[in-house]
């Protein structure tokens, strides 16, 4: 068997067969490796700082509950499929059409790689009191160092993730332990009023758009789980615990040292070792599995069954961006996000269920249209509402594309029966 062959087993061009299934805890622990990431913490520390602590958490609740469910049910698509989103483009969007898909969800990640990447080498740079001019090396070691585990595929990831989630979890819990000591107890941190202000759905928007990019493309994972319970349980562990939890940490700090950088909040702490760890951990453990992702769109992107290769090229495009300045635009790029993701997991929802009954044909040997114009414009529609909307955009994107998607089915089945009536008649 070539080197190919033994790279690629994790199926990017085809459903993945029911031996190669993992149960709940592979799949549990992949996606809460995903969800540990530094930006979500941030978004978190942006609420902590406009919140008391009973809103906050009620917040962070509410968005990434939300969030979980649109995860939870991509992921029973996925695994009753075998397909990940990428791939589901192509029935909803068109064998052409889905390379828009394949760009979109292709760029975001990449943009979250490149982010990462810098954010690591200026962090440690800072940290550790290095000279400036390391922090382009580091980002090209980081660029391409964080690759590996996604180079070797979904086993990589796995092994990663079982040795880093319970060493994040036992740090950012020390932390949360210190900040309740540092705030006086419960008493104290019901006790701190906000210093700045936010809307409550600016709030829902920054927990919802932080990651539901990677909401959208989990189905790379729990297309592997074995049950369809097995996909909905471990997405909801994944995202509404594991993002939950980043959204809380983040937000903890800021309100009690009124720092939203949690790196930070931990050498404030005394956790400078611990918090040089973390953050490794913390960004390795999404990177790879963001670079996967990139890796899952390119291959479907150019057709060819190379994800070893494009994984490499993903990390060359991200170390690129990283140098070229990424970590300067998170928020730009968070509100980007919310506007041209959710919607194509609209339509591959409302595809799915009303379009095709809950049932995917085989990809291989299933003639597909170039472009599916219903899917395609429900998607525009979706987009453009996502981008004008003053209320959480995200979910705007997710709603009218789903609905546009319905109504336009309709139409175009109307249109089509009189056409052939038309025929008959004639």
């Amino acid at each position: 068997m070539s080197q190919t062959s033994e790279l690629d087993q994790d199926y990017p061009l085809s459903e993945v067969p029911p031996g190669q299934r993992k149960g709940i805890v592979s799949t549990s622990i992949v996606l809460f490796g995903f969800t540990f990431f530094t930006a979500t913490m941030f978004a978190g520390g942006k609420i902590g700082l406009a919140f008391d602590f009973k809103t906050m958490i009620l917040a962070a609740v509410a968005g990434n509950f939300l969030l979980g469910l649109y995860a939870a049910v991509l992921g029973y698509i996925a695994c009753r499929s075998g397909l990940n989103s990428v791939l589901m483009g192509r029935f909803c969007f068109g064998e052409t059409g889905s390379k828009l898909s394949d760009f979109l969800l292709g760029f975001t990640q990449v943009g979250w790689y490149a982010w990462g990447t810098a954010t690591i080498a200026i962090v440690l740079v800072r940290m550790l009191g290095l000279s400036p001019a390391w922090t382009t090396p580091l980002m090209v070691v980081f660029g391409f160092g964080f690759s590996l585990t996604a180079f070797v595929g979904y086993k990589g990831l796995d092994l990663l993730s079982r040795i880093a989630v319970p060493a994040m979890l036992v740090l950012l819990l020390w932390s949360l332990t210190i900040a309740t000591r540092d705030a006086g107890g419960l008493t104290g941190l019901l006790a701190i009023q906000p210093k700045d202000s936010m809307s409550w759905h600016m709030a829902l928007t920054l927990v919802f758009g932080t990651f539901v990019s990677g909401a959208t493309q989990a189905t790379n994972w729990t297309r592997f789980a074995r049950d369809s319970k097995t996909a909905v349980w471990s997405s909801l562990i994944g995202f509404f615990i594991g993002n939950g939890l980043m959204i809380v940490v983040g937000a903890y700090g800021a309100m009690v040292y009124q720092q939203p950088d949690v790196v930070e909040v931990m050498v404030l702490q005394g956790l400078s070792v611990a918090a040089t760890v973390m953050l490794f951990l913390n960004i390795w453990t999404t990177q790879d599995n963001t670079i996967y992702n990139f890796a899952a769109a390119g291959c479907n992107l150019v057709r060819q069954d190379r994800r070893g290769l494009i994984t490499l090229v993903g990390a060359g495009i991200g170390t690129v961006l990283a140098i070229g300045g990424m970590s300067d635009m998170l928020i730009p790029f968070l509100i980007l996000l919310g506007s041209i993701i959710p919607p194509i997991g609209g339509v591959i929802m409302a595809d799915y269920f009303y379009g095709r009954s809950g049932r995917y044909p085989q990809l291989e040997g299933t003639r597909l249209p170039r472009f599916n114009w219903v899917g395609l414009s429900a998607y525009a529609i979706g987009a453009a509402c996502a981008y004008a909307s003053p209320w959480v955009a995200p979910l705007v994107g997710i709603g009218v594309a789903a609905l546009s998607y319905v109504v336009l089915f309709e139409v175009q089945r109307v249109r089509l029966g009189r056409e052939s009536l038309s025929g008959v008649d004639a």
